[in-house]
């Protein structure tokens, strides 16, 4: 049997960890609804650069939202966005779309982007938080990033969420399931 001395220090740095880890899973909520219909200050999605926004969450957004997809098409136009960035979007009331370019751009005009990759996400959620903290942004909701048309497996995408956004003092909503028109339970 092995025993370990634990001083104060050596507490309170064992504490601090089981409270951080616990924080941790208080503050990322996996629900079910319809992210249209959040109460969070902002809505974070995958795109590539240069998206047509055509399919999944983006082609809701932009039926919902037109301004956001005329305007994010100037900004690709004019800014040329590379993957792993974001560009972010705020609409009269405030409302902030994150749009994280987390795909390949489109090999050519008239095709489809590419995967969503790993590398990118982990460089978008980077920059993603690092905004979040910057303007004091109050909750936040998002999808499972790039495990539709991006094709990235929920398991890792859940594993860097949880490692970029996981200690926040805000309330992070993952829509799981999508339902139509349904509010979400956000605690």
């Amino acid at each position: 049997m092995t025993y370990h001395n634990i001083n104060k220090e050596n507490f309170d740095c064992h504490f601090n960890l089981i409270y951080t880890l616990e924080k941790e899973d208080k503050m990322i909520h996996e629900v079910e609804g319809d992210i249209l219909l959040t109460r969070a200050q902002a809505i974070a999605h995958s795109v590539a650069p240069n998206d047509d926004f055509k399919k999944g969450l983006a082609m809701s957004l932009r039926e919902n939202f037109p301004n956001l997809y005329k305007d994010f098409r100037h900004f690709s136009h004019t800014h040329h966005p590379k993957e792993g960035t974001l560009w972010v979007w705020v609409n009269a009331e405030g409302k902030r779309i994150f749009n994280l370019f987390i795909q390949e751009h489109a090999k050519a005009h008239t095709s489809h982007p590419g995967a969503a990759t790993i590398p990118y996400l982990n460089s978008a959620l980077k920059d993603l938080r690092h905004i979040l903290e910057a303007e004091k942004i109050g909750s936040l909701a998002l999808p499972k990033l790039g495990t539709g048309v991006g094709h990235l497996k929920w398991d890792e995408v859940k594993a860097l969420i949880k490692k970029h956004l996981g200690d926040m003092e805000i309330p992070i909503y993952v829509y799981s399931t999508y339902q139509k028109n349904q509010k979400a339970e956000e605690p």
